[in-house]
């Protein structure tokens, strides 16, 4: 009998989990902590209080949290908590001349193994992207040489607003690191992404970036194909669809950051290329097939892109114009090729693991089955496009994920719940690593995944 799934708990759950897995993994790469310096930056919010968890379960590790609290910050919690929980100073002026004196804001930057931003308001995002420099912390961002880890926590709009996302995406670019934030209910009340990640998955990032442990994709070759295809009609119109490449960019970019060397094969999109991925800009279905086989080999290949399934046979070379007998043009349509069933179905160069993506209107569940079957893939992530499902151009997404039971063919079906892409990203990136960990593909990391719940 297939069972339904629903996601009970997608962080907290693991949290631990992910704390031991990084010591473990540090400590049998003899890392060790003591000597680490992570410069904190609390800047405004309600999730401030998190903080200072976080300073307790770091400093378990003898690692020393020197920390910037900024104005909002300090509306939250009190320099005094914080330095009571850390032991060490904590700034809060850039123009204070006994802090300049002792410790200037270069130094900060200089001293630390780490910068974290935690929580980072939309605020200070906004002023680290614009390079502003006329606080402490923004000073300190400014001169940062050291790695930095930005942790957004605000409410739901704040968080999807254009201007939020075009700050992070700026500080993508400049090879700062964004812990994307978790969905749920807010303070406010309202339900959405904005949440700051629990503090015990946050000290798991921290370990995990200072012990210099290898990521579990490392070695691995990842193809993604994203995006629509472009079919030509005449030089001027085509056969086209609404996918903007969102979720398959940022499946792209979840992947590079798991280790992995990713090729991305791209339909035409207005998106900013993922950081560190080696993109192929293409227009047609064929495109699409022949850039995907000369990336081969490849260890996982995810298709999300959305591919046209028909093109113009007789496409015109010159643009058509209209008649003054009100007649249309006749178009003579074929098949595209299918690039995910090609993938499935080579005879040597086969993705060890190959998902595909479906975008259904109808009959979802039977119509995505039914697909999954064809395509001969090892998992299909099925999504309805709808009104209430508006996936096209939109950044959340919910999908079912489909996979089949080795022991008797059964296909089993995980209802995934609404989320940003970016966070679908990194749930579908975890179900690999934990997959190629199940066949032993790669070794066991201790990667957390979704907590999953069977139910009736």
């Amino acid at each position: 009998m297939t069972k339904e799934y629903t996601l009970i708990d997608k962080r907290s759950s693991a949290a631990s989990h992910e704390i031991m897995g990084a010591d473990e993994s540090a400590r049998k790469g003899h890392c060790d902590f003591a000597d680490k310096n992570v410069l904190l930056i609390i800047a405004g919010g309600i999730s401030a209080y998190k903080s200072l968890e976080l300073i307790r379960l770091l400093k378990k590790f003898g690692i020393k949290t020197p920390a910037i609290l900024t104005a909002g910050g300090q509306q939250f919690i009190t320099p005094l908590s914080v330095s009571a929980l850390s032991g060490e100073a904590v700034y809060t002026d850039l123009f204070s001349l006994k802090d300049e004196s002792e410790m200037g804001h270069i130094q900060l930057s200089r001293q630390a193994d780490l910068i974290v931003v935690v929580p980072a308001s939309a605020n200070i995002i906004a002023r680290a992207a614009n390079g502003m420099a006329d606080d402490l912390a923004c000073a300190v961002l400014l001169a940062a040489n050291k790695d930095i880890l930005i942790c957004p926590a605000m409410n739901p709009q704040m968080w999807e607003n254009k201007a939020t996302q075009h700050n992070i995406e700026t500080l993508q670019s400049r090879d700062i690191d964004i812990l994307m934030p978790d969905s749920g209910e807010m303070a406010c009340g309202e339900i959405g992404a904005g949440r700051l990640p629990d503090p015990e998955h946050i000290c798991a990032e921290i370990l995990s970036r200072l012990s210099g442990q290898a990521k579990p994709l490392t070695g691995y070759t990842a193809l993604v194909t994203a995006g629509p295809t472009y079919e030509k009609i005449d030089p001027v119109r085509f056969i086209g669809n609404r996918s903007s490449g969102k979720q398959g960019y940022a499946i792209a970019q979840a992947l590079y950051k798991q280790g992995a060397e990713v090729h991305l094969i791209s339909g035409p999109t207005a998106l900013t290329p993922p950081k560190g991925v080696h993109i192929y800009n293409v227009e047609s279905a064929d495109e699409m097939l022949d850039a995907s086989l000369k990336a081969l080999p490849a260890d996982i290949a995810i298709c999300t892109a959305a591919v046209s399934d028909w093109r113009v046979e007789n496409a015109a070379d010159q643009k058509l114009k209209k008649c003054d007998d009100g007649l249309a043009p006749i178009l003579e349509f074929a098949q595209t090729p299918d690039i995910l069933k090609t993938l499935a179905e080579h005879k040597t160069l086969r993705p060890t693991l190959l998902i595909g993506f479906a975008a259904e209107t109808n009959n979802v569940d039977k119509n995505g089955r039914d697909k999954f079957k064809r395509k001969g893939c090892d998992a299909l992530l099925v999504n309805e496009i709808s009104a209430k499902n508006a996936v096209f151009g939109a950044d959340h997404n919910r999908v079912d994920y489909l996979t089949q039971s080795p022991e008797n063919k059964e296909i089993n079906t995980d209802a995934w719940p609404y989320m940003s892409k970016a966070e679908l990203a990194n749930m579908l990136v975890s179900k690999i690593i934990q997959q190629l960990e199940k066949t032993k593909t790669i070794p066991h990391t201790q990667c957390s995944t979704p907590k999953l719940k069977a139910t009736k």
